[in-house]
């Protein structure tokens, strides 16, 4: 199978160009050959009329082509006038004793990021800047370049509302300068507030380019997946949820808290039910998650499972109760990318059983076909490495591992971030399914439509406390105005 088959992709000065399509679609692998990462085997690639032919990034650079990555690629332990010119510092005469000019290094730095209207203090490390501003820093490495292309492949997945704003507004000074800037998102709402134009991948393959003003979203969603998808709703029913408030809670957290993390703060989880934690970037929400299965241990506060009061203080306890994680950072914290798609499932079941008795090949086989099955993960066999799957299909393989340990809780940190329309729909009707049969399920998201249309109950964490909570269906006006009046 071709990874890309006759593709097209058509680029303006002055415009942001919104690249879509699923996981697995060759958004990739389309930047891969723009950048020369990889050698196209057909077609060919004009710049300004005049045809290019990549062989490395740092080629394609010089030919005008920058790119900025999801994960940061600069190196936090130099300042940020060092990571804008690292590579081509200028240097003094050398009558005048050669070396770095250091004093050149921060005043050009200085400008650049005026230039940006970006105001942070050039001889700080950029560690000791937030993600959005070391965005910011990358950007302007690359546009300082002699770009005339920028590729930012999930700029803002990291990123919380106000952050995106401003890199939007960076964008835009970029687009009236004359940029020709490739914007790839899994975020609908970003393609239409920043985007002048979409072009619309599906397994390797061009569908269309449109202008964003005339595709409506459900259009935008058809192309992606080449079929209607109808959205997923949790419904919530007064008779249904008193149901579940009635049977005996399977987590009761008093006053659990971290000192610099969280604030002691009171959580309760019934069976069959889905408990949606909303909030800001750094309200808590990841920090709860750790505190809860017992990643970070508590300084405050007690855990009751299923009526037994203690502290889990480390994973093996919450595992061993009945607990289950899935993390924020599925590929850092999660997935093994070099174990296969069986081993990674089995992971979970096989530390929770020790070392003996060791699952024989045949029971990991049986495990891993049902739960492929089951999640509709789609691999070449289950001996792939899961490094090898795209983004939506390695969230299927993190949540299958935990459904192989049959949790009575299941803790899903971010379960739909950076992956596609179809996989996120797909991963959400499985969560639904989950706690119809019984499972109770707690929903942690930045995303608070996705928290509001899931949710029975919902926390409202905001400064690493807790603001209230709110019944499902609440509307997301609700939430904001809860964190906002806190």
């Amino acid at each position: 199978m071709r990874a890309l088959d006759d593709v097209e992709l058509c680029l303006r000065a002055g415009e942001v160009h919104a690249l879509m399509g699923q996981n697995g679609a060759g958004k990739s692998t389309l930047i891969k050959v723009l950048t020369g990462v990889c050698a196209p085997e057909a077609g060919s690639i004009e710049l300004e009329g005049q045809p290019i032919q990549p062989t490395s990034p740092l080629h394609a650079q010089r030919l005008g082509i920058s790119t900025v990555y999801q994960e940061v690629n600069l190196c936090p332990n130099l300042t940020v006038a060092e990571n804008l010119f690292a590579g081509r510092y200028p240097r003094r005469a050398w009558w005048r004793g050669g070396g770095i000019n250091w004093s050149a290094v921060n005043r050009e730095a200085r400008r650049v990021l005026t230039a940006l209207q970006v105001d942070v203090e050039v001889t700080r490390l950029l560690a000791t800047y937030p993600v959005a501003i070391q965005q910011m820093v990358a950007i302007a490495r690359a546009t300082n370049i002699s770009a005339r292309v920028l590729i930012l492949d999930e700029p803002t997945s990291s990123l919380d509302a106000d952050e995106v704003q401003q890199l939007f507004a960076v964008l835009d000074r970029l687009r009236r300068q004359g940029m020709a800037i490739l914007f790839v998102t899994h975020f609908l709402d970003q393609v239409y507030a920043i985007s002048d134009r979409v072009t619309v991948l599906r397994n390797g393959r061009f569908v269309g380019e449109y202008v964003a003003r005339e595709l409506s979203r459900e259009a935008l969603i058809t192309a992606m997946v080449g079929r209607e998808i109808a959205p997923v709703t949790n419904a919530v029913t007064t008779q249904g949820q008193a149901a579940k408030v009635t049977s005996a809670p399977v987590l009761q957290a008093k006053a659990i808290g971290r000192k610099g993390q969280l604030q002691p703060t009171d959580i309760e989880l019934n069976r069959g039910e889905i408990l949606g934690v909303a909030g800001l970037l750094g309200s808590g929400r990841t920090e709860l998650a750790r505190l809860l299965f017992g990643l970070d241990p508590a300084d405050s506060g007690e855990i009751g499972v299923n009526g037994k009061r203690g502290l889990l203080r480390s994973p093996a306890d919450a595992i061993a109760q009945g607990l289950a994680l899935c993390p924020e950072e599925r590929k850092t914290e999660g997935l093994v990318a070099d174990l296969s798609v069986r081993e990674n499932i089995v992971l979970a079941l096989q530390a929770r059983s020790g070392l003996v008795p060791h699952l024989s090949p045949e029971a990991q086989q049986r495990i891993a076909e049902r739960l492929v099955a089951a999640l509709g993960i789609k691999a070449a066999s289950i001996d792939t490495p899961v490094g090898q799957l795209s983004g939506g299909n390695q969230q299927k393989v993190l949540l299958a591992r935990w459904l192989a340990t049959n949790p009575q809780l299941l803790i899903l940190d971010e379960p739909t971030r950076g992956i596609d329309v179809a996989a996120k729909q797909e991963i959400m009707n499985e969560i639904v399914g989950l706690a119809r049969d019984g499972m109770a399920v707690m929903f942690i998201s930045a995303e608070i439509e996705e928290v509001v249309r899931l949710s029975d109950r919902i926390v409202v964490l905001r400064d690493r406390r807790k603001a209230g909570e709110l019944p499902g269906g609440c509307g997301e006006q609700a939430v904001y105005e809860l964190i906002a009046r806190h």
